[in-house]
């Protein structure tokens, strides 16, 4: 039984996920009688959780905490956490879940509400339209998309690893990989960008994904870099816009039950140069890493027929993503993001700049800056000091003057507010007093936001297709004719990506790991299959699922260890030995020192890359003491027999690093 909820300091309900046995659960417990009208779902919802919101909005209100935990007599969890004036709770009731996964769900929540709505959610009453639109069509379409979304996420942090670690995985294939990157550029977003039907929008990134691989990965000279937690966020958009074939594999081993005959399928053998048309896509018999060929025969014995219709129409989303320009720093960007099937699992990504999409940046410059002066203010500094003295208020002030200005008439109430806010603080007859100047700075930030949402949001959620349908076909075209002879290979090659096979005879004993750049957001792991139909190197797949509930579990302990900041972790658990090691590197490969890391706080947010910054606040940290290196940070979780020694464990995962560290230093250009 499990619910997700956004409540509004007012207890109003602005979103809303609940399984199937919470909503069965619900309607037991207020079934009406005949004399009264049954209750809507939301009703229910709200008179449910009613008691719950105001308890901790009012505890928040009077003594600035409140209760972030708790679990029922029955024994149902229910993790809270407030984010500004709205209440993020998730509630679990089957133990499935633990405490740290409820957490991090709500924190995933709140990242893909940045990713769609932008600046809008730095102001709640904004935030409050978006979520729970007073169209009916409208809210349904958002919640929807949420609802989905979330469904998405549980599935994929369940069943791979790069979410369950929350670091991209690359499918590893450095020439086939450096041949689309370049196909990517010369073929893909030159001929967009340089067509008259491109409309308004500019093309910055374009990507190839395989399942949740990423193939290969292109972003103009003028973009600025994909952040990884962006990265993960678009890829989880994409599968829930296209789940990947496995998916579509288990409705078809239930259809084929039911099937008149047997259907049988002998897969192509892997292409070679012959079977590629462009001269430039050369043949790939020496691959740059030893575990690359070995699992390709393997792999393709265990190939299913892929079935399942090709949607034809392309999926737009409005997308908001980090962007570090030369003329500054934008949290959030308006992207347009246009998500072409080429096969079932496999699909090409554009990412193009929206209209005026400079504008934003001019925003969140002048919200920053009135964000600092109104905390500043109410720190209680001298006010004089703050607004005549402070070097951003001169700054500030002719920024703002010069936005207005350009503004025109366009929005009365951002020239009125802005007024307002140069009388109070400006004015050497009639200063305003604290109070007052706090309530202007605020009243700048929501007309800011305002105009923001105005510019950016007016769109559904979905987007608009700035660029032409035929544009759109055209490209998707191009890049299904290049990879027409290998998109057999490349979906098998997506299932079992990294084997164990060539790592056996340097390690034995060694059962699995998972290696993590953390820097660029990257992670290397063996595949974990299971699969009643096909053999894998763990064996049965009751094996393979019990060692994948290890890894899990491991996953999940290491966190745990790290919160409470331990960098490292050796244990035996039964006949298994698990390991876990965080540590820094220069650019040359050179270890660095080790440190203590922060010890965090119970209501901290989740470690990872997904939903949180810890990595990036940890490599910022680490880089203090470190002004002349290029710090980078890595992890290596690995899974043992127990026979094997500990003094060789250790020994086998220093020499694991060093092995798996080439690999991975490969750019994505």
């Amino acid at each position: 039984m499990k619910c997700v909820l956004i409540a509004s300091d007012g207890a109003e309900v602005l979103f809303c996920w609940a399984d199937e046995e919470f909503e069965q659960n619900l309607q037991s417990r207020y079934d009406s009688t005949e004399e009264m009208q049954v209750p809507s779902f939301g009703d229910s919802v709200n008179t449910l959780f009613a008691p719950l919101i105001i308890s901790c909005v009012t505890m928040m209100e009077k003594i600035n905490d409140s209760y972030t935990c708790f679990k029922t007599d029955n024994g149902h969890l229910c993790v809270l956490h407030m984010f500004g004036d709205l209440l993020f709770i998730a509630l679990n009731g089957d133990e499935s879940e633990n405490e740290d996964d409820l957490r991090r769900k709500l924190y995933v929540l709140k990242r893909l509400t940045e990713v769609h709505f932008g600046l809008a959610t730095f102001d709640s009453h904004l935030i409050k339209k978006e979520l729970r639109p007073a169209d009916t069509d409208q809210r349904n379409l958002v919640w929807k998309t949420f609802q989905s979304l979330l469904l998405t996420y549980s599935r994929l942090r369940n069943e791979d690893q790069s979410f369950a670690v929350e670091a991209v995985e690359r499918l590893i294939h450095p020439k086939l990989c450096e041949q689309c990157i370049e196909f990517l550029e010369k073929q893909i977003v030159c001929f967009i960008n340089s067509s008259s039907e491109r409309g308004t929008e500019e093309v910055l990134h374009a990507f190839i994904l395989v399942n949740t691989k990423l193939l290969a990965l292109f972003s103009s000279r003028n973009a600025s870099s994909l952040r990884p937690a962006d990265l993960l966020s678009l890829i989880l958009i994409v599968q829930d816009l296209y789940p990947s074939f496995r998916t579509k594999d288990q409705a078809t081993e239930e259809n084929e039950d039911n099937a008149p005959s047997d259907e049988y399928y002998t897969p192509d053998p892997s292409p070679n140069s012959r079977s590629l048309s462009a001269g430039s896509w050369m043949d790939d018999d020496s691959p740059a890493f030893s575990y690359v060929d070995p699992e390709i025969q393997i792999a393709e014995d265990s190939l299913k027929t892929l079935t399942g219709d090709l949607p034809q129409s392309t999926n737009t989303r409005r997308v908001f993503l980090d962007a570090s320009l030369k003329e500054g720093y934008c949290p959030m960007m308006p992207h347009s993001m246009y998500c072409l099937p080429l096969w079932p699992g496999i699909s090409l990504v554009l990412l193009a700049k929206f209209s005026g999409s400079g504008i934003a940046l001019s925003l969140y410059q002048l919200l920053d800056g009135f964000s600092m002066m109104e905390k500043k203010l109410k720190e209680g500094g001298e006010i004089h000091q703050i607004l005549r003295s402070h070097p951003i208020m001169t700054d500030l002030r002719q920024r703002t003057d010069r936005f207005v200005k350009n503004l025109g008439g366009r929005d009365l109430q951002l020239q009125n507010c802005w007024l307002d806010f140069k009388n109070k603080a400006f004015s050497r007859h009639e200063p305003g007093t604290p109070s007052e100047l706090i309530q202007a700075c605020s009243n700048m930030n929501r007309q800011l936001c305002c105009v923001y949402r105005q510019l950016f949001l007016v769109s559904p959620i979905s987007g608009t297709h700035a660029l032409s349908l035929n544009m759109q076909s055209r490209a998707r075209k191009l890049v299904q004719e290049k990879l027409m002879d290998w998109k057999e290979f490349l979906l098998v090659k997506s299932k079992r990506n990294v084997t164990m096979v060539n790592y056996l005879e340097d390690f034995p004993g060694l059962i699995h790991f998972i290696y993590v750049d953390r820097t660029v957001g990257q992670m290397v792991a063996p595949s974990i299959i299971i699969d009643s139909k096909s053999s894998t190197e763990l064996g049965n797949p009751v094996l393979a699922n019990f060692i994948k509930k290890k890894i899990w579990s491991l996953i999940g302990l290491s966190r745990r260890y790290l919160h409470k900041g331990y960098t490292t972790l050796t244990m035996r658990d039964g006949d298994y030995y698990c390991c876990y090691f965080l540590w820094f590197e220069n650019e040359a490969g050179e270890k660095l020192d080790v440190i203590e890391v922060p010890v965090l706080g119970d209501d901290s947010a989740p470690i990872g890359m997904l939903a949180g910054e810890y990595y990036r606040k940890l490599l910022r940290y680490y880089s203090k003491n470190h002004q002349t290196d290029l710090v980078k940070c890595y992890e290596l979780l690995t899974l043992h027999l127990g026979i094997v020694p500990p003094e060789f464990v250790i020994q086998q995962c220093h020499d694991l690093a060093r092995k798996l560290w080439e690999p991975s230093r490969i750019p994505l250009l």
